[in-house]
């Protein structure tokens, strides 16, 4: 206990007193130090007092599906900054490979009594992968928002960029440049955002009067391991432009055109999505597809705040308007040899 009352006053900075006065609901401590030492305390991994325990914690708990892809902590830090202006905390969930689950984590947010969740990329845009944790958020009430593109049957709060309109941009670009035989490297085949990607895709292709083959499809695991691997079976297919579902997707196609003897944009052009983190001081920079953060981490917390205190908000999901960048990863078709 004495432990407990030191490290919650030295992380709210009062005393252990005060501490002691908020946990045994005694008068004299504003409402403000209260808030603030019952937030630590679940901050901490301490239990509330058994009196206190019906009151949910100002705490939002952020699930990040890896930090590995720059993209997740930039939306992490948006939405992170959004919630401080509304007086609700974050806390961090980070998935790691043999690590603590994406339904674990569930069961600890829950059992920290938080005011929501906010999952940035996760199970729930994958239609073959467990979805019954979700099930559980739902039945609890706990105000949710998805980012980016879920399954039909979850009904939370989604805040999505618009695949199609990406995947256009990027195809346009490349035609503009006189590329025809286009390549698409995407996730895997239940991947919510791929398959709307590819679906746009062949859209896109069918109104240029060009074809989509599929050996002209591949997918992959996203990272630069998976990016490299199919882009390598693509270029035995004699591809010169490729389409990236993700930015290290992205990079791992320049590598394997490199290993290939060939170079990017020279012999054939890339393009990423995201825009995240230094791409462009990769060699060459990269040419991809922005999401617009801000604009959407203030939506997601617009959300998820009117949902906590109650207000009515849509559960339709919002779709946000993305961004071709053009820099160096793209240059005007020429035949392959």
């Amino acid at each position: 206990m004495t432990r407990r009352l030191a490290e919650v006053a030295k992380k709210v900075g009062v005393s252990e007193a005060t501490v002691s006065r908020v946990l045994n609901e005694k008068p004299g401590v504003s409402e403000s130090t209260r808030e603030a030492v019952l937030t630590a305390l679940d901050v901490l991994g301490y239990e509330r007092p058994t009196q206190l325990r019906g009151e949910r914690a100002r705490l939002v708990g952020l699930v990040l599906p890896e930090l590995s892809n720059p993209i997740f902590p930039a939306f992490a830090e948006a939405v992170g900054g959004a919630l401080a202006g509304q007086g609700l905390t974050p806390v961090l969930c980070t998935q790691t490979a043999g690590g603590v689950s994406e339904a674990d984590y569930v069961d600890f947010l829950l059992a920290q009594q938080v005011s929501g969740v906010v999952f940035f990329g996760g199970l729930y845009a994958q239609a073959d992968a467990p979805h019954e944790h979700y099930a559980r958020l739902a039945e609890r009430g706990l105000p949710t928002v998805l980012l980016n593109a879920a399954i039909d049957d979850l009904d939370f709060c989604q805040v999505s960029c618009d695949d199609a309109v990406a995947t256009e941009q990027a195809l346009g670009h490349l035609r503009q440049l006189g590329h025809t035989r286009i390549g698409l490297v995407l996730g895997p085949s239940d991947h919510v955002p791929s398959q709307r990607k590819l679906d746009a895709a062949r859209v896109a292709m069918a109104r240029y009067g060009l074809d989509l083959p599929d050996q002209h499809i591949e997918r992959a695991l996203f990272g630069l391991e998976g990016g490299q691997a199919a882009t390598a079976r693509l270029l035995r297919q004699g591809v010169t432009g490729l389409i990236c579902a993700s930015d290290p997707l992205a990079l791992g196609a320049v590598r394997a055109v490199r290993r290939a003897g060939l170079s990017v944009p020279e012999d054939v052009s890339v393009v990423g999505y995201d825009d995240s983190s230094f791409m462009m001081c990769t060699d060459p920079p990269l040419t991809t597809v922005r999401q617009p953060i801000d604009a959407m981490g203030r939506a997601v917390v617009d959300l998820l705040a009117g949902e906590i205190s109650g207000v009515r908000v849509t559960h339709d999901e919002l779709l946000f308007e993305p961004e071709l960048v053009v820099r160096g990863s793209t240059a005007p078709a020429r035949e392959r040899r």
